[in-house]
């Protein structure tokens, strides 16, 4: 992979909390939902409550994509990122996949809490068994050997990251934004993560 798409991915990583060993910070927040309009220096996006958030993007903003990948095709030893949430039966079930490029493997790894669903966490790890009983289920090791099994439905939305540029920010493309909220109330950030060709960034 070349060093300028691995530092892209980087940013994009850092910018949805993924790459953090925490949970994001009280004036952080996470913006998912679709552009109403766009320039270059605001991104006003209809979030997923049904309401406007208007962001202001800060000078040499980035942009980053998502395109679709296949549960099918996770085999021993790629590097995860999946946001799930407990089952009854005490496991764990998935709400989505990030598969990271191999050039990234390691980074953010561990289990923390996430914002995609009430008590849903992030766990980034190994994948250490692959099997297919009842639908595909994942072992991800992490933090010096600990593991977690997560179940992975047909349904769950698998990606991986992609180029993109400010064109693709069109109105009803699908976005998340991990923006700063000022003291004045004002969002700002410095990286957009747009889905490609339709494909709607899950995390």
């Amino acid at each position: 992979m070349k060093l300028r798409t691995i530092m892209i991915v980087l940013g994009t990583l850092s910018s949805l909390g993924l790459a953090a060993t925490s949970a994001p910070a009280a004036d952080t927040v996470r913006v998912r939902g679709v552009v109403a309009s766009s320039d270059q220096s605001q991104l006003t996006v209809k979030n997923r409550q049904g309401g406007m958030d208007k962001i202001k993007l800060a000078a040499g903003w980035k942009i980053s994509g998502v395109a679709g990948a296949s549960v099918k095709d996770i085999k021993l030893g790629d590097f995860l990122g999946i946001a799930s949430v407990s089952k009854a039966d005490g496991g764990s079930g998935a709400l989505e996949v990030v598969v990271f490029p191999a050039a990234l493997k390691g980074m953010g790894e561990g289990d923390r809490a996430w914002d995609l669903k009430p008590n849903s966490r992030m766990t980034n790890g190994t994948v250490a068994d692959v099997t297919d009983v009842n639908g595909r289920a994942v072992t991800l090791t992490y933090d010096n050997g600990q593991t977690k099994k997560i179940s992975i439905p047909d349904k769950t939305p698998v990606v991986t990251f992609a180029p993109a540029t400010p064109g693709d920010l069109k109105p009803g493309a699908p976005v998340v934004v991990t923006a700063t909220r000022g003291a004045d109330g004002t969002l700002s950030a410095n990286r957009v993560v747009v889905g490609n060709n339709g494909v709607v960034p899950p995390m």
